[in-house]
């Protein structure tokens, strides 16, 4: 059953950056996705190596104990859709929805598959730090954006 949940997550992450990356936001999603397999590695791998979180079951568990489906595939995803459709003109409480949103989804799924399945394993762990550092990471990846685009659009032009 968790090969086949994992086989669905890559499947539905596949079908989402469709619907939400187009041409126009293609360059922008990828360098999110390729600076958010930075610190979700990091991350990751600090959480197995200090025992606090387990995932008995996943692609490439022999070489990597960590989860590489969420780290290397599903959080760059949802990173590149986060920073991309961020909603930099709207009010402060919009964005603070916004920004609350990404992590609660995925912290409800997370202790879904964690009661209900081998993925993941919570052995010093809890939602909470799940739904902080989950935030804290997304925070970061907008502000490396932001930094980024502001490097590139004063080196080029608009």
């Amino acid at each position: 059953m968790e090969t086949l949940i994992l086989y669905t997550v890559w499947i539905i992450t596949a079908i989402l950056l469709v619907i939400f990356i187009n041409r126009k936001t293609l360059i922008r999603a990828q360098v999110s996705f390729l600076f958010m397999q930075v610190p979700s590695w990091l991350f990751g791998a600090l959480v197995v190596q200090g025992r606090l979180i387990e995932y008995p079951v996943g692609f490439l568990s022999i070489a990597y104990r960590a989860s590489f489906t969420f780290e290397f595939f599903v959080f760059p995803a949802i990173s590149s859709i986060f920073n991309v459709h961020f909603p930099k003109e709207k009010p402060w409480f919009v964005k603070t929805i916004y920004v609350f949103s990404f992590p609660t989804v995925i912290t409800i799924i997370e202790v879904f598959l964690e009661k209900y399945t081998e993925l993941i394993k919570y052995l010093n762990w809890t939602w909470y730090l799940s739904f902080i550092t989950v935030t804290i990471t997304l925070l970061i990846s907008y502000c490396y954006y932001l930094w980024f685009f502001e490097k590139i659009k004063k080196i080029y032009g608009p």
